[in-house]
């Protein structure tokens, strides 16, 4: 049972379909809008400032950072200043430096005694563990001008003054430092998500804050310098140090970790961000080794621009602030990065939600049931006539009657207007009733005539479709007998007067007869097949006068002989024929009179190509429903194609669109392929060309007399052929 159902005791249907819940609706949606709204509006706030805030606070701690890391350099200074203005440097070192350089003009500390040497290295070594560096060392004037990493400072340098920046050296030359400083610096790769691909697997050089101060002699003249720094790679002091003074206990929310990164480039090699995420004060590993975000290295690295916005940290999403550091050069060689976890804010941001909705659900609760208890009595009434509505609807015959309101309710008034109505509709509907019975009897008696009319002239124009397509036939048919007879008187006599003048040819020549034998067999051949088609012309106009013979042919041999029939007559045109005669079924045809039709499906697809084109003669067995039953033959050119209102007509006797055509050719064809039970069909594209498609059974079957032209199928296109 749900929610509404179970309260109001109706289903969430229907209690939109009643008006008393619907007034409960209309009640209730203002106070609902007000309350989305707030809860929307609460939300928009809490997460557009205090988005702005946090990115504003990730900012500050970036600024705090950077001025910690100058910071870190300013006290450098202030400790190699410290280192030559003490006590022991002053009187112990500094005298005996300035007389061995009075005595040796090359000024090289490699010179000096072993025991003096031994003395300052071990000073200088103590002054190191002391002020927490990771090298010092004092060089001649000439060894750092032949040092090419000191050259790039010595420029810089003011007088007696100190300079302090960043400087990254390759493995060799940290190693001339000190061997430690090379080891120290290797981190190896770690595969980082959505951070750029890298075949590199160990980053070998450091990131340094070298600071350099200039050492006068008793003179006051500038002899050595003081080299000395601190060495990023590895480093936890500094970012732990930063850490904690911009990510003190109680400046973030339960569970959410704040982080520092120095960048080698793209790499971390100083980090607190841990290797997973975990409790503020557990630390399973530092992130050392992997790489920033791709988008994060685009903006910082390559355009050298701030990035405030969230980031993905190696294994998560943090608030985060990235800024270049650049060398003393000024080139950009990393970034330093401050930030804190994006998950715990998230997850405050969800509660207040939640918070929000439960308080917006039980104060819509309780003002829903304040307001359905107030309109209650109201709401009664109402439903009082809506149950009356659906029984009326139903067919039952009942009234409102008296509610319990005042006579000068609008309710009771209403109430009694649609009892009257109710009575007057009942009036009425018995007087429709009446008057509908007589109409319906009226309006069954026209519609049996008018069935009947129609029935008959259903009858009456089929009739005459009939009588006139047979009249239309019959005179065709006639036409074409005259026609035909007087074509057969014509031609009979002079082709018999050719045929004996080439049997007299042959008998003259005697042996010379060989030379031209071919050509006389063709015209003798042909001689025949003009007394073939003046049959075929009697055959068509009176089919009943001749039987021709029937016999099982390889459809193959059919074409090949064809193919030779037809080559004089399309010698002198740029006709290709191509053949793809895959049929195997022998079917039982008349083989001259199926030969007539080949070529003259050939010839008209010449004619279409105005004898310049390709034609294919395809045959295939003859399928149906996994049944051989015959073979299938198809004549397929790429020529002008025939129109729609063409293609309907292109089968009557008489009707071509060629200037020297009978119009014969095709109704021929259609004749002698249906005398056998054939099929024909044809398909054109205009402008691309035609198919004609026949079907020849295995065995021929009877001609229907009943419908001489069943078996003919028309389609538009290749694709709309229609079937057997």
């Amino acid at each position: 049972m749900s929610f509404f159902t179970h309260f109001f005791g109706v289903s969430w249907q229907q209690m939109q379909a009643k008006v008393r819940y619907r007034i409960l609706i209309l009640t209730l949606l203002p106070i609902l809008l007000t309350l989305v709204s707030l809860v929307f509006i609460t939300i928009y706030w809490n997460i557009s400032y205090t988005g702005k805030q946090l990115f504003m606070m990730v900012k500050a701690d970036l600024s705090v950072a950077e001025n910690t890391l100058q910071q870190v350099q300013v006290r450098q200074e202030n400790q190699l200043e410290r280192v030559i203005t003490s006590w022991a440097f002053q009187n112990d070192f500094r005298p005996i430096l300035t007389a061995e350089k009075f005595s040796n003009k090359q000024s090289n500390l490699k010179e000096t005694s072993i025991n003096h040497r031994a003395s300052l290295d071990a000073f200088l070594l103590q002054q190191k563990k002391q002020f927490h560096l990771d090298y010092l060392r004092l060089i001649s004037v000439a060894d750092a001008a032949d040092d090419p990493d000191l050259r790039q400072i010595l420029p810089k340098l003011n007088g007696l003054l100190p300079y302090s920046g960043l400087m990254v050296l390759p493995h060799e030359r940290l190693a001339r430092i000190d061997p430690e400083l090379a080891v120290t610096a290797r981190i190896p790769i770690v595969t980082t998500l959505r951070a750029q691909s890298t075949t590199q697997t160990v980053e070998g050089r450091g990131l340094l804050s070298r600071s350099l101060l200039p050492v006068p002699d008793m003179e006051g003249k500038v002899a050595w310098y003081l080299d000395g720094g601190i060495l990023f790679n590895r480093n936890t002091w500094i970012v732990d140090h930063i850490r904690d003074l911009v990510y003190d206990k109680g400046t973030l929310p339960e569970r959410s970790i704040g982080t520092v990164t120095i960048f080698l480039d793209d790499i971390r090699v100083s980090t607190n961000v841990p290797l997973q995420l975990s409790s503020h004060d557990e630390m399973p590993g530092r992130a050392l080794g992997s790489i920033v975000s791709e988008e994060v290295k685009e903006k910082v690295l390559i355009n050298g621009e701030q990035w405030i916005n969230r980031a993905f940290v190696f294994n998560d999403w943090f608030i985060s602030a990235y800024a270049p550091l650049e060398d003393v050069r000024g080139q950009r060689v990393g970034m330093i990065y401050t930030g804190f976890s994006e998950a715990p804010f998230i997850h405050n941001y969800l509660l207040n939600i939640i918070e929000l909705g439960t308080i917006l659900m039980l104060v819509l609760l309780v003002s829903g049931l304040l307001v359905y208890r107030g309109a209650y009595s109201l709401l009664l009434p109402i439903e009082r006539i809506h149950q009356v509505v659906q029984a009326v609807q139903s067919g039952r015959n009942i009234r409102i009657g008296a509610l319990d309101l005042d006579r000068d309710s609008e309710l009771s008034n209403l109430a009694e207007q649609f009892d009257s109505m109710l009575d007057l509709l009942q009036s009425r509907n018995a007087q429709i009733q009446a008057a509908a019975e007589q109409l319906e009897v009226k309006v069954a008696e026209r519609t049996r005539r008018l069935h009947d009319k129609t029935l008959e002239l259903q009858s009456n124009v089929a009739l005459l479709n009939e009588t006139r397509q047979q009249l239309v036939t019959n005179e065709k048919l006639t036409a074409l007998g005259e026609l035909t007879a007087g074509i057969a008187h014509e031609i009979n006599n002079p082709t018999a007067v050719i045929l004996g003048n080439m049997e007299l040819l042959r008998y003259e020549l005697g042996d010379n007869a060989d030379v031209v034998k071919e050509e006389i067999d063709l015209v003798i051949q042909q001689v025949g097949r003009i007394t073939t088609i003046i049959r075929s012309l009697l055959q068509y106009s009176r089919p009943g006068e001749f039987n021709a013979p029937l016999e099982m042919h390889n459809m193959t041999a059919i074409i090949e002989e064809m193919l030779v029939l037809v080559r004089h007559s399309i010698q002198k045109q740029e006709v290709v024929l191509i053949t793809e005669l895959n049929a195997t079924c022998p079917v039982q045809v008349n083989k001259p009179q199926l030969l007539q039709v080949l070529i003259n499906l050939v010839v008209n697809a010449a004619h279409a190509m105005d004898g310049k084109g390709r034609i294919w003669i395809r045959t295939y067995d003859w399928l149906q429903q996994g049944v051989l039953i015959g073979v299938k033959i198809e004549v397929e050119d790429e020529g002008t194609g025939i129109s729609p209102e063409q293609l309907g007509r292109i089968f009557d006797p008489f009707y071509t669109t060629r200037k020297d055509g009978t119009g014969l050719g095709l109704s021929l064809s259609y004749g002698i392929i249906k005398r056998i039970g054939g099929t024909i069909e044809v398909s054109s594209i205009l402008g691309k060309g035609s198919l004609f498609t026949m079907g020849l059974y295995r065995e021929a079957k009877e001609e229907r007399q009943n419908n001489p032209y069943e078996g003919l199928h028309f389609a538009g296109n290749y694709n709309e052929m229609s079937g057997e």
